[in-house]
This record gives C-alpha cells, structure tokens and sequence, in this order.
C-alpha cells in the first residue's frame, strides 16, 4: 500500500496501468473460481504469448496466482487474483478515479462545450 501523499498520480501502479493487464485484472475481479487461460485469454482478445507475459508480469507483482493441473489428461492453466492482488488493484482504481474527475473538472467550460460538438453531430445524423 501506497502512503498517502494528496497526489493521486504517485497511486497509479504501473503494474495495472498497461491496458491489457487492466483488462486481465476486471476480468479476474468478476471470476470468483479464477479462470482458465483460454477463457481469460479470448476474454481479453490476447494471443497465447501475449497473455502470458502479461500473466508472468501480474504474477511476480504477486497481483495473480496461477495453477497448473490437468482434467482428463489435458493441462489446464487456471488465473486467480490475488488477496494481494485485489487490494492493489482496488486503490489504482480508486487512485485512477480521482486523476480523472480531476482532469475532468481541469477542463474550462467552453473547451466541454466545443468538444462535444462533433459527437453531438455526429449522433444527429
């Protein structure tokens, strides 16, 4: 755990801030019994090589824990996160939360206005 210094950018892991292990991470937060590498992997839209760096990088952060058994003589790759894991991942969430309502209420009002313009358009059409 991160001591509090009223920076919330010195919060953001950046363990969790790559986009796919953000992912990886809300997928295993949803997977009480953990879940299989295909699964995680096709949940995530990685490929095999892919997903297992990411995997070893969670892992030596002690963010996941992963088994290896096998089910009817296949081998089975089965991600847990982690108690660790979920704390950790809990506070960059929370840390991630305040950067952004702060970037968010840093933007002057008339910048708001002009930026959804083009959206706003966009959806009359």
């Amino acid at each position: 755990m991160k001591e509090e210094t009223g920076n919330p950018y010195e919060a953001l892991e950046r363990i969790f801030h790559e986009p796919n292990r953000l992912a990886i991470m809300s997928a295993l937060c949803a997977a009480d019994e953990g879940m299989a590498f295909n699964d995680l992997k096709a949940g995530c839209g990685l490929t095999d090589g892919n997903l297992n760096r990411h995997l070893k990088a969670l892992d030596a952060a002690g963010a996941i824990r992963i088994e290896k058994a096998f089910v009817d003589a296949k081998p089975r790759t089965t991600v847990f996160l982690s108690k660790q894991g979920l704390e950790s991942f809990s506070e960059y969430l929370e840390a991630l939360s305040a950067v952004l309502k702060k970037a968010k209420s840093a933007i002057p009002a008339e910048k708001k206005e002009t930026a959804a313009l083009p959206l706003a358009r966009a959806v009359r059409a």
